[in-house]
């Protein structure tokens, strides 16, 4: 392969190549295209990567433990960052009150973050600086993005790119070499968004931003980002049972969730893009908020037309519960589904978090993922990092093998929705393949387990033996290494 200003300039045997200036021997590695991650948050990556993992609780008791060892870590003022707790994990569910908290962080500030981070566990101290009672110790939705604010807000600005910078290093380690930041009021601010975008293609993975505020068409185009998509709240999630879902949620306190938008105003918000020329998009996880996105996207192709609406490649971040007329709806429209195929394996299936909070029946339809790809949907893989971890092999493998067979896809079209998805879900339409012409962005592997028609063997056999995963060498960004073991 013959790389020249960036691009791919030829493709062929060996002994046919061209002069070069520089010859590198990869050895009998495997070249790939490289990965996409199409929904990440790099700052809370960042400070999971060298913070407070408390994915491996499974009590109260344990989770104040771990608060208590990393508290003592931190300076007396300081924000006790911490993120991955699921309770959904543990025999009792009983969560730590907000006095436990403070105790064991010895009176700092606590922020936790649940898996889905659409909740968090808080101390009094930050419960009472965002104004908010200080009894409770979760908080949800609005109160949970007030808290989150402070808590962020609380990093210096070299302390956030810091923490961006090493969530950056760790894709371009993993073979990412592009990743979608998904920032917005809630979920982060525009100087966090703004940081990130200036650390774009500096030695690390591009960075394609995405700013979630509704109306926000115009804002997102100042601020540098793609669109006025990501998150983008339609509703909030599973976990923290706050999406929207038609039928009530089975434990907890029952109800269908929380709804943020109705069909005008996401019809609105699209005219807007349509106008702004930027991407519009939702977070939509629950049936009833999927319904209520889709029929925004009729009401506007209801003004400007199908072809229109179709043109911008709007997208959908998550589509966790959806059926076949909505599947439907996104083809005509030309919706981007932007999934986590992750979620599946740590929460799907007949025993875990969908099955409690939806009931298994319901829980087994949850992300068609292979369902949408075999009707047409364009799909964009990600992680939604910190939620689930920077791991790209992983989310392939997920969506290959998924708890529910009758979504399977194939290991190659899983493979192509986390890379060339992730190009053309961002608007880049000459990445994503190993061709003469297209951007020179690839990965470099070993591959233990050996390579089957172009890809390595990554599902278990019949015996269910697991394969080693491919560990990667090289990350190239439009010719340019980023990464090198």
């Amino acid at each position: 392969m013959l790389v020249r200003d960036g691009r791919i300039a030829w493709l062929g045997a060996t002994p046919d190549a061209p002069a070069a200036d520089r010859t590198v021997d990869l050895e009998n590695t495997l070249v790939t295209p490289a990965f996409v991650d199409a929904h990440i948050h790099a700052t809370d990556t960042g400070l999971a990567i060298d913070g407070l993992d408390l994915s491996p609780v499974r009590t109260s008791g344990e989770l104040l433990e771990a608060v208590r060892a990393f508290a003592v870590t931190r300076p007396p003022g300081a924000v006790v960052h911490g993120h991955g707790w699921d309770e959904s994990t543990w025999a009792d569910q009983t969560l730590p009150t907000a006095a436990e908290l403070d105790r064991a962080a010895e009176g700092r500030r606590v922020y936790l973050s649940q898996a889905s981070v659409h909740s968090a566990l808080t101390s009094p101290a930050l419960l009472d600086a965002a104004g908010l009672p200080t009894g409770e110790s979760l908080v949800k939705e609005e109160k949970h993005h007030a808290v989150r604010a402070l808590a962020l807000n609380d990093l210096s600005p070299s302390q956030r790119t810091t923490a961006q910078r090493a969530a950056l290093t760790r894709a371009a380690s993993l073979g990412i070499a592009a990743v979608h930041e998904c920032g917005g009021p809630g979920t982060s601010s525009e100087a966090d968004l703004t940081s990130v975008l200036a650390l774009s293609g500096q030695g690390l993975p591009r960075v394609f931003g995405y700013w979630g505020e509704l109306g926000g068409a115009l804002k997102a185009k100042e601020l540098g980002a793609v669109g006025a998509a990501g998150d983008l709240y339609a509703d909030g999630a599973l976990g923290s049972r706050t999406a929207s879902v038609r039928e009530p949620f089975l434990d907890g306190h029952g109800g269908c969730g929380e709804a943020f938008v109705t069909a005008e105003q996401a019809a609105e918000h699209l005219l807007d893009c349509v106008t702004v020329g930027v991407q519009g998009g939702f977070h939509a996880i629950g049936d009833a908020a999927i319904e209520t996105v889709l029929e925004g996207f009729a009401l506007a192709a209801k003004t400007v037309g199908v072809d229109a609406v179709r043109e911008g490649r709007h997208r959908v971040e998550h589509v966790e519960l959806i059926d076949k007329a909505m599947i439907a709806r996104m083809v005509e429209f030309g919706v981007v589904a932007s999934v986590q195929p992750v979620f599946d394996a740590l929460w799907g299936g007949p025993d875990r978090m969908y099955a409690q909070r939806l009931g298994v029946e319901r829980a087994m339809t949850s992300n068609p993922i292979g369902a949408m790809y075999a009707t047409g949907v364009q799909l964009a893989f990600g992680s939604d990092s910190p939620v689930t971890p920077l791991d790209p092999w992983a989310v392939v493998v997920a969506a290959a093998a998924p708890r529910n067979p009758v979504y399977r896809m194939s290991v190659r079209a899983a493979f192509a929705a986390s890379t060339r998805g992730g190009w053309r879900a961002a608007l880049v339409d000459d990445a994503g393949v190993l061709a003469p012409g297209a951007a020179a962005t690839f990965a470099v592997w070993e591959t233990p387990a050996g390579v089957r028609e172009g890809l390595p063997v990554l599902l278990p056999d019949a015996e269910g033996a697991t394969p080693d995963r491919p560990v990667c060498r090289r990350t190239v960004l439009d010719g340019e290494t980023i990464f090198e073991a």
